[in-house]
């Protein structure tokens, strides 16, 4: 899990600036899991397609397992809902619909989140809020977040790594415990965490009145155009369907 969330330069497959990500990463919030223009058909098919994108740049990365795993997932959850649900009647259509519609609408952003943690460095997010003229009080607490998580699941491999040779797990001789040492020292070193990252930001000049200089090279190209109009093809067919230019 950690590895889904850090960087890896070496392997993120199809280079996007940031901005592109971001708003890849708004467009399948919004049409994916808001459901936005859900009463228009345009929009419900682009929709669906936009689930598949993270599926798309998982390949891109070679990242083989993970895109497999969210294909078929996304797959036969889209296959039950369309083929099943509509033939089910009683409790056991309710509860389908709802484990169906809930993975469905929140897992693209999922996944497409923990992409853009996996594919893009703390100093190329910068570089790209700079750019767009982000202020300092988003920049300074986003350059943060976006490190503490990984930070995190790190810190929660070593706690449960360090529990097991206590055999303090769940079905263990200590699973009374479980709890205790694993939940206080993970909010303990969340905390921890958090200071030293909140520090080491301000160590490195972020908040410095100044224009901050950056080495990483950013910007857009083929591949960010496309997807940009992918991105905003469903606000696209909104508008061109309220003034009536398709129905």
């Amino acid at each position: 899990m950690a590895q889904l969330l850090s960087a890896d330069l070496k392997s993120r497959g199809l280079v996007l600036d940031p901005r592109s990500k971001l708003a890849l990463m708004l467009s399948i919030v919004f049409f994916s899991m808001g459901g936005v223009g859900s009463d228009i058909k345009a929009v419900v098919l682009i929709s669906k397609l936009l689930g598949l994108i993270p599926i798309i740049l998982l390949l891109t990365a070679k990242q083989w397992k993970k895109a497999l795993a969210y294909g078929g997932a996304y797959a036969v959850l889209t296959l039950v809902s369309l083929e099943l649900l509509p033939v089910m009647n009683g409790g056991i259509k309710i509860f389908l619909t709802i484990c169906c519609v809930g993975v469905l609408r929140f897992m693209p952003g999922l996944i497409m989140g923990a992409y853009i943690l996996s594919s893009t460095t703390v100093s190329e997010f910068i570089a790209a809020f700079h750019r767009m003229h982000i202020p300092q009080q988003i920049t300074i607490p986003l350059s943060v977040m976006f490190r503490f998580f990984p930070t995190v699941m790190e810190e929660m491999q070593a706690i449960n790594a360090a529990m097991k040779m206590r055999d303090i797990r769940l079905f263990g001789k200590n699973a009374g415990k479980l709890i205790e040492y694993r939940l206080i020292p993970l909010l303990v070193c969340s905390v921890n965490i958090g200071q030293e990252l909140s520090a080491a930001a301000l160590t490195r000049g972020l908040s410095a009145p100044k224009k901050r200089t950056n080495i990483c090279r950013i910007g857009f190209h083929l591949q960010d155009i496309a997807a940009f109009v992918t991105a905003l093809s469903p606000a696209a067919v909104i508008i061109c369907n309220r003034f009536e230019v398709i129905a």
